[in-house]
C-alpha cells in the first residue's frame, strides 16, 4: 500500500479572508483563556499583566476594539466565591478554627486565586468577544462615535 499525499489545505499556510471567516466560538475562548490569539492560537493576546496586545504578532488581528471592561472581575468574584465561600463554611463548621487563623487562610487563598485567574478570563472574554463578531471584531463594524 501506498501513504496518501498530504492534504494541501492541512499544510498550507493560515490565511484569514475578512469575508465568512467562520469563527469557533469554543476555540476562540479556549485560546483567549491560554492568552493566545483568538484567531490563530500562536501569538501573544497579552502585552503586559492585563494589557492587551495591538495585535497578533503572527496574524496581525486587531485587538484593541476588544471591551472586556468589568466582566472578567465579574467572573472571577463568582468563581472564587464559589470554591472559597463553601470551603469556609465547611472548615468553619467541622473544625472551628479561630478567627485569626481563618483571616490568615482566606484572604491570602482568596488573593492569590483572583490573581491567577483574572488574565486567563480576560483572554477567554477577549477570544469571545472576537468569535461573537462584538465591537469593533467585525469586519462590517462601523463605529458611530467617530466624528
Amino acid at each position: 500500500m501506498t501513504a496518501l499525499p498530504p492534504d494541501p489545505a492541512s499544510t498550507a499556510a493560515k490565511t484569514w479572508t475578512r469575508e465568512g471567516e467562520k469563527r469557533d466560538a469554543w476555540a476562540a475562548v479556549r485560546r483567549g483563556f491560554f492568552c493566545r490569539c483568538p484567531r490563530c492560537g500562536e501569538g501573544k493576546l497579552f502585552r503586559a499583566f492585563l494589557k492587551t496586545a495591538d495585535k497578533c504578532s503572527e496574524c496581525g488581528l486587531d485587538f484593541t476594539p476588544h471591551r472586556a471592561d468589568d466582566l472578567p472581575a465579574y467572573l472571577v468574584i463568582v468563581v472564587v466565591g464559589h470554591i472559597v465561600v463553601p470551603l469556609a463554611l465547611l472548615i468553619e463548621k467541622e473544625f472551628s478554627p479561630p478567627l485569626a487563623v481563618q483571616w490568615a487562610i482566606y484572604l491570602p487563598m482568596t488573593l492569590l486565586m483572583a490573581l491567577w485567574l483574572i488574565q486567563p478570563i480576560k483572554g477567554g472574554v477577549v477570544g469571545l468577544q472576537w468569535a461573537f463578531r462584538m465591537h469593533g471584531f467585525d469586519e462590517n463594524f462601523v463605529d458611530d462615535h467617530v466624528v
